[in-house]
């Protein structure tokens, strides 16, 4: 009877060591299905409104190709309008609408006002290799094989190198400094300052406060996936580097919200003098440095052209058809001229006026 009950301890013991074992393996199954459901994805622009080359008079660019921590070939182009610019500026591309093409406008206006500019696709988009992004911290790897690039290739002039990131690559252009000290000046814009806070911020709507249990798992999983460049953050970036920086934020961001980001840098740095702080009020998150007037032109069209239709446009059944019939209607109504010339001139003026004054005259 004494071996019995011994008998039945034991396994009593072992089912209490399990089943926390169990719980945490389950908890980590799930955190990492939900991550690579929300991050490792491979993304391509929407090709009714990409923007070409040939929208902008006098831009020239040329092709270069680069290879990304595994060895995978990330495609980038140099931008450039005029002669005796005064620097390089890499642009690092936002997440999930594929790479850099709807940034061409910015890369024009700054190639029209006395820089190059390099931009690239990050890993998993559009024309660079890769089944899928793999995480957030991948972007800070691939800028980082971007700025050495640019540095080692013996293909780009030896100007000094300035960042401009939104979004994703708002956040990357910051915590890439940790590895690059030397860049003169950064302009983020709508970034953040961790990859695992915005996984909590985008979590936490979806979720709520039950985010929190998985975001030990989140971390762990980044750590073992992308190393040190994982916990490397924004702020650990503006420690290593002298770079005047310039952060841009609405506070009206649905997709960063600002205590992700600016207001954690501006509680930091708001009386550093190489510190430059913009917060706008209603530039919401994808076009904060646009004026969205025909954005919104354009919306209220395809809402009346909605009414017209004589299907059921959510159904699934109907999916393939709507697609179709949306990239119709955008190709005959689209106007380029307008959709291509949306800069919020203003703000542009404020960049190239800090990014002057950051890499100096170097004509």
């Amino acid at each position: 009877m004494k071996k019995s009950t011994s008998k039945r301890k034991k396994i009593f013991r072992a089912i209490l060591c399990i089943v926390p074992i169990l719980l945490i393996a389950g908890d980590w199954a799930l955190t990492v299905t939900v991550y690579n459901e929300n991050f490792n994805k491979r993304f391509e622009s929407y090709e009714p409104l990409m923007l070409h080359i040939d929208d902008f008079d006098g831009l020239q660019c040329t092709q270069y190709q680069f290879s990304s921590d595994k060895g995978q070939t990330l495609t980038g182009y140099l931008y450039s309008s005029g002669e005796n610019q005064r620097g390089i500026i890499i642009m690092a591309h936002g997440f999930g609408g594929g790479g850099f093409n709807s940034y061409m406008d910015c890369a024009d206006y700054f190639a029209r006002h006395g820089y190059y500019v390099f931009a690239y696709d990050a890993t998993g988009n559009d024309e660079s290799e890769g089944d899928g992004v793999g995480g957030l911290p991948q972007g800070v790897i691939d800028l980082d094989h971007a700025i050495s690039f640019v540095e080692e290739s013996g293909n780009f002039p030896d100007l000094p190198i300035a960042l401009f990131g939104h979004s994703w690559g708002g956040y990357s252009v910051c915590s890439v400094l940790t590895y690059h000290p030397e860049i003169k000046a950064v302009i983020a814009c709508s970034g953040f300052n961790s990859s695992s806070a915005m996984f909590e911020a985008q979590g936490k709507e979806l979720a709520g406060n039950g985010i929190y249990v998985m975001m030990p798992f989140v971390k762990l999983h980044e750590r073992i996936k992308f190393g040190n460049y994982a916990s490397n953050t924004a702020l650990d970036g503006f420690s290593a580097s002298e770079a005047a920086v310039m952060i841009v934020h609405s506070a009206d961001d649905d997709v960063v919200p600002i205590q992700y980001g600016y207001e954690i840098y501006y509680d930091k740095y708001k009386d550093n003098p190489r510190f430059t702080f913009i917060c706008l009020e209603d530039s919401g998150h994808n076009h904060i440095y646009h004026d969205i007037t025909y954005v919104n032109e354009l919306n209220a069209a395809f809402e009346q052209w909605l009414k017209t239709l004589d299907y059921n446009y959510d159904a699934a059944e109907n999916r393939e058809r709507f697609a179709a019939d949306k990239a119709d209607f955008l190709y005959r109504n689209l106007d380029r001229n307008k959709w291509c010339n949306m800069l919020n001139l203003e703000l542009f003026e404020k960049f190239t006026s800090f990014l002057d004054e950051s890499m100096g005259d170097n004509k």
